[in-house]
């Protein structure tokens, strides 16, 4: 073979995988326009803003599992329970979430239990508004228990499911360290994306049906449903 003929052969080998790479890369966004799809489908079904929420986060979990399943190279994480760092970032929530959250609480917490979580959201909230950037803030999440783990994982919100970190010690420089900056963590850009179309599908789904649609803070919005569920705190 001589070099011209090697070089024609390398270049043609390379120009059919570059076509490979470029379908298969527009397969792969495909995969999140259908997801986009499907939230819209779901969500529009589901019987209320509660359910609504609920549902998303199925398919979310879903999708992201699917990632972690078959796509390949995804990156491995630093994330276990105990591991709280990222507890103390200041949470927002999409509708309906806190009203899934507070039927947890209504059904699985004491009354004692429900009392404590109250003066702590209610402290919670009071630094979130006495604050210009309550992103800033750093505080223990009110739902952290005293095992590091969080006292309502099942139902956790969007957002903290699609956090995620390679490094421990970088949540800790992130969070706890001099220059605190959430956005400071390297995410699984897909598993990230995933929960981010959930969570614009559910202020989607609250404009259809003529709900507030903005994000909350977690303890504010928390404290308004378990009023509105009327859940006792004795």
């Amino acid at each position: 073979m001589s070099a011209q003929d090697a070089i024609d052969f390398i270049s043609d080998d390379i120009a059919e995988v570059g076509t490979l790479m470029r379908s298969l890369s527009g397969r792969y966004e495909g995969i999140f326009d259908n997801l986009r799809g499907a939230f819209g489908v779901a969500l529009e079904r589901a019987d209320g803003i509660a359910n609504a929420a609920r549902d998303a986060t199925a398919i979310a979990d879903a999708a992201a599992a699917g990632f972690r399943r078959d796509i390949p190279n995804q990156p491995t994480l630093a994330c276990a329970s105990g591991c709280a760092a990222c507890c103390h970032l200041y949470v927002q929530v999409p509708p309906g979430t806190a009203a899934v959250m507070a039927e947890h609480i209504a059904a699985h917490f004491t009354p004692a239990e429900r009392a404590s979580l109250r003066e702590r959201l209610e402290a919670a909230a009071a630094a979130a508004h006495a604050v210009p950037d309550p992103a800033r803030l750093r505080r223990p999440c009110p739902l952290l228990g005293s095992d590091n783990r969080c006292t309502v994982y099942e139902v956790r919100p969007l957002s903290c499911r699609a956090f995620t970190s390679r490094s421990v010690a970088r949540c800790h420089e992130v969070v706890f360290g001099d220059n605190q900056d959430g956005s400071g963590v390297e995410q699984n850009a897909a598993h990230f994306r995933i929960h981010m179309q959930a969570t614009f599908a559910l202020e989607q789904a609250a404009r259809h049906r003529r709900l507030p649609d903005r994000q909350k803070g977690l303890a504010e919005a928390l404290l308004e449903e378990m009023d509105a569920l009327g859940v006792k705190t004795a």
